[in-house]
């Protein structure tokens, strides 16, 4: 029997198999697809995700691959600036695509032991007391103790549970895809400027070697957007928006896209778990829906692995449902409100304007910015400090930064008094004496997705907050 089975081996997929085996946990990773795809969907990696893989030592991987980018525009299109003083050490977003985030995240899981299988489609699924039986397409039956859907926005683990998936159809669809243009750069810049002044949901992205990535809007809804566009439907809706195909030809791939936004009304049923496209869908205005995903792995990885190894405190793999799933509504929100201003209709085009005028202000562009690169999340542990439920920030210590100490996955008490102890938690929290000047508080506990658990200086009331994220002492 094996410890996970991981429905799904997309990024989400990938960064929770990575996650679990840094526990210990056997993984095993099913991708129905036999080869990885070049479809680009996601662009880039926002600051919470690049935080992320730098808690995890993978950064340096990801910067070697992708360009750092500080512009404006993630609003709907809204062109502001870059704002000054995130509450980060990474104040920037990373340009990379999906298919090269997706084989980054698939060498690191590899190195830790997870095992990927490809061309294996999961067909059926029951639990009992002891775990899950998977059943494959080709008749194959697998055991595991839990297993985690990350099968994609049509989930089939979702639909296997019966999970509901509530929320609202795509009103609009948009074509994608990346293709060579038969005009000069003077003429595509011209005609795209001027087109882009009324539609958002358009334009030509150069990735070089004359192939751009296009996009426009589609005519309607299809009935069936796992079917391709063709170049010709592609040539089509260029001229209806733009007046021109531009030329377009030799596609590399073409793609569709709906503004579906739905949301699971439940993250876990028993021994099943749901993350990423499989627990929400929503418009990819903002570049939030890859970035999403990765952190819904990032919170469940190590409860799921507590819970496989025995020292879960009872609730924590229910804190998974209980903070994440907010997360997402607020995405889901946010992005609903992003496809109303990128509307060409006269009322959403007036609401446009004054969020536009508002976003001048540094306060509230700062604020819309934070909301999208989810530094702004903060889980509700109750009554406390300000930093109480929030990430913390890769702060320089007196012999280092933070996050090169959170490789392993573990919990990290921040102790710049030098008189606390975690004995008793050795096993599951790193006990780190060192000073930051960024830091305003005495002492810190962090859990191992970088979230604060507690702060102060009393150890009585350290002695308090263990348990409740790190289990029951060890003898």
């Amino acid at each position: 029997m094996t410890d996970v089975i991981v429905a799904g081996g997309g990024p989400t997929g990938l960064m929770l198999a990575a996650e679990l085996r840094l526990h210990g946990v056997d993984v095993l990773v099913l991708e129905k697809e036999a080869e990885p795809t070049e479809v680009v969907r996601a662009l880039g990696l926002h600051v919470r995700s690049i935080e992320v893989m730098d808690q995890r030592g993978l950064l340096e991987r990801f910067l070697a691959l992708g360009k750092q980018y500080r512009v404006g525009g993630f609003v709907a299109g809204i062109d502001k600036p870059w704002p000054d003083r995130l509450d980060t050490a990474h104040g920037y977003v990373l340009g990379i695509p999906q298919p090269v985030t997706a084989r980054l995240l698939a060498e690191h899981a590899t190195e830790l032991g997870a095992e990927i299988r490809r061309g294996c489609e999961l067909a059926g699924l029951s639990q009992d007391d002891d775990g899950v039986t998977a059943e494959l397409a080709d008749g194959t039956r697998l055991r595991s103790r839990c297993l985690v859907g990350c099968d994609g926005g049509r989930s089939t683990v979702r639909k296997l549970l019966g999970v509901g998936f509530p929320g609202e159809p795509s009103r609009v669809e948009t074509l994608l895809g990346e293709m060579e243009v038969g005009v000069d750069q003077e003429t595509l810049t011209a005609v795209t400027t001027e087109v882009r002044k009324t539609q958002k949901r358009f334009g030509f992205g150069p990735l070089g070697d004359g192939v751009y990535r296009v996009v426009v809007p589609a005519e309607g809804v299809a009935e069936d957007r796992t079917v391709p566009p063709t170049l010709e439907e592609f040539k089509k809706r260029l001229r209806a928006v733009a007046g021109t195909d531009f030329g377009v030809h030799s596609p590399r791939w073409l793609s569709r896209f709906g503004d579906a936004t739905r949301q699971a009304e439940r993250y876990r049923s028993g021994r099943v778990l749901l993350a990423g496209d499989a627990a929400h869908i929503h418009p990819p205005t903002g570049g939030q829906g890859l970035n999403l995903g990765i952190q819904d792995a990032f919170n469940l990885g190590w409860k799921l692995a507590a819970e496989i190894g025995g020292w879960a405190p009872q609730g924590l793999l229910d804190s998974y449902h209980t903070e994440r799933h907010p997360v997402a509504s607020a995405v889901l929100d946010h992005t609903r409100a992003q496809m109303q201003l990128m509307s060409t209709e006269p009322g959403p085009q007036a609401v446009r304007r004054l969020v536009a005028e508002l976003m001048d202000f540094e306060e509230v562009n700062r604020y819309l910015i934070e909301k999208i690169t989810a530094i702004d999340v903060r889980y509700d542990f109750g009554e406390g400090h300000e930093l109480l439920g929030r990430r913390l920030r890769d702060v320089q210590l007196k012999r280092g930064r933070l996050y090169a100490l959170m490789h392993s996955g573990r919990g990290l008490l921040l102790d710049q008094t030098g008189r606390l102890s975690v004995a008793g938690w050795a096993d599951r929290v790193d006990h780190v004496v060192d000073v930051s000047e960024e830091l305003d508080v005495p002492a810190v506990l962090l859990r191992p997705d970088g979230h604060v658990a507690w702060t102060g200086d009393d150890q009585q009331d350290l002695l308090g907050a263990l348990p409740r994220w790190f289990g029951t002492a060890a003898d």
